[in-house]
């Protein structure tokens, strides 16, 4: 606004010099709209006027208009002196033009007023913008602000709105005055997915006996108000989308994903689309607690970091690569872990985020590397909504890292699992591809697959791809030096520091220290007659 004030204002001097009065009427705002009325609308009256009487004339307004030095300047001429009624209408569009400038330059006569940043911003907010975008918590904050405002809005729509409490869904129908006694909000549309995560209650007898994890979204649908359900999904491969798709009515595919080349094609280095793996005990260990409710698996963490430095050596974009896990302890695992062995190396970097499920629910990535941690009890995942949201987030390629004999026994996760172990659970590689600039492979072939047996020999694998790649860079005595061994990582904890879901280091949460709670720990265990209750939901 500010700057489209100053190009108005040139305008009004180059309007005041076209008639030969002083430039200084565009100074500010006010001093054009004094002029507007003292010389311009005047000049436009007079000249009405003395058409009255003229129509006969086909030059009178091409000789008449007040205004035509000012446009003067357009390509062609705008006056062509042959016909009264065209000159006519090209001199009324020419006057609204200028009207249309002195309007705007009145719209804009407050930020002369408002000096502040805050008032400028809540100017343009209830008089200027057509779309306001916020979040429920901002509402809800600053409600009182709003209704001081005057704020007024027609329509509300809500995105994500089957993770949202429901007060927090209530409060922004509730931001601007009722007129008359009658409430001037006259459509709410709410947007979400009841199958995926709920809204995150951390007093668990407020969650659990008073069901305020309900949205009002998900109450709307359980009492049977009509509503819209898309049955056709535009994300995924239709093979991936068949890992969630059970839990859907009808749900099927819209036609990009049936027709864009980059879903036929196959992932290249990789013989399937989507695959489990199964990650045995790494170092004779599985799961690990190193204080209550802080699960942590060093073999996932070690197999995926070595999945995704084979991913960056084939070419794959970092920022298409996405680590997931269902674990708090996990997720800064392996950011320490990717601190030591990727963030060193500029040419292979941190992916674009690892962060857990719950974290990323909305979200989405072409390639998706999932850790499922648990090797003792399967968790929280056995929330049918969780593994919903973690297997429809990839676009092109899915990975789940985990214990196949603990998951595929779990009955609540065997539509899902049933279609993952139709594949092998030992990972597919297709070592002979060297780029994933380009595969003729097709998503259905598989290629000549190499099922890789462990940690360990994916890490031999990486390393060698490593050593390749030095050599044809010609500092390989350099990376020798540098480069960390695998073998070293149950040292990884003692880092300082990890790559942020921002790409920033961060402090890392030190699991030895007492009184660590992973905070997406939802469920109930029982171990040898002690029972535990796990806290709360990670944070929406």
């Amino acid at each position: 606004m500010l700057v489209r004030r100053l190009e108005l204002l040139s305008e009004v001097e180059r309007l005041a010099r076209s008639l030969q009065i002083p430039e200084d009427v565009g100074y500010t705002c006010e001093t054009a709209g004094y002029f507007w009325l003292l010389h311009v609308y005047s000049r436009w009256e007079l000249f009405l006027a003395a058409c009255a009487g003229n129509e006969n004339n086909p030059s009178f307004v091409q000789d008449r208009f007040p205004f035509k030095e000012f446009f003067s300047d357009t390509p062609k001429p705008v006056f062509s002196g042959e016909s009264f009624e065209k000159d006519m209408r090209a001199a009324t569009g020419c006057f609204s033009h200028l009207k249309t400038v002195f309007q705007e330059l009145e719209e804009c006569r407050a930020f002369e007023l408002l000096k502040s940043t805050a008032d400028r911003a809540n100017y343009l907010m209830t008089k200027q913008a057509k779309i306001v975008a916020m979040t429920c918590t901002h509402a809800a904050l600053k409600r009182r602000d709003f209704l001081k405002l005057g704020f007024k809005y027609d329509n509300l729509l809500m995105e994500e709105s089957a993770q949202i409490l429901e007060i927090e869904t209530f409060i922004p129908m509730l931001l601007q005055r009722q007129e008359d006694g009658h409430a001037r909000l006259k459509r709410c549309i709410l947007i979400g997915d009841h199958h995926q995560l709920p809204p995150v209650v951390k007093n668990m007898a407020f969650q659990k006996y008073s069901h305020m994890d309900q949205s009002l979204f998900t109450r709307f649908v359980r009492l049977g108000i009509p509503y819209i359900e898309l049955n056709a999904q535009g994300r995924a491969r239709p093979s991936l989308a068949k890992l969630y798709n059970w839990r859907y009515r009808d749900l099927g595919d819209l036609s990009i994903v049936k027709e864009a080349p980059i879903f036929h094609r196959a992932n290249a280095g990789f013989s399937y689309d989507y695959q489990l793996i199964n990650v045995p005990d790494y170092e004779g260990r599985g799961e690990s607690t190193p204080s209550p409710w802080f699960y942590q698996n060093q073999g996932e963490a070690e197999y995926i970091v070595s999945v995704y430095i084979y991913m960056r050596l084939l070419g794959y974009p970092a920022n298409k690569i996405s680590i997931l896990t269902t674990y708090n302890g996990q997720k800064l695992l392996i950011r320490d872990v990717i601190n030591r062995r990727c963030v060193p190396y500029a040419f292979i970097g941190p992916p674009s985020k690892v962060t857990t499920v719950d974290k990323f629910q909305g979200q989405q990535n072409d390639f998706i590397l999932l850790s499922l941690v648990r090797t003792r009890f399967v968790g929280h995942l056995r929330d049918v909504r969780r593994l919903v949201v973690a297997m429809s987030r990839a676009r092109l390629g899915l990975y789940v890292f985990c214990r196949r004999s603990l998951f595929e026994q779990c009955y609540e996760l065997q539509p899902t699992f049933q279609l993952l172990l139709k594949r092998p659970d030992r990972l597919g590689l297709n070592l002979s591809e060297n780029s994933s600039a380009y595969t003729d492979r097709a998503v259905e072939e598989v290629g000549n697959p190499y099922l890789v047996h462990d940690v360990e020999e994916m890490a031999h694998i990486v390393h060698d791809r490593m050593n390749e790649f030095y050599k044809a860079q010609g500092v390989y005595e350099q990376y020798q030096n540098n480069m960390p061994q695998i073998e070293d990582g149950n040292q990884d904890m003692e880092s300082d520091s990890v790559v942020g879901e921002d790409g920033e280091s961060e402090k890392t949460v030190q699991p030895e220290l007492d009184g660590v709670v992973d905070e997406t720990s939802t469920e109930m265990e029982v171990d040898n007659g002690v029972s535990s209750e796990n806290g709360k939901a990670d944070e929406n």
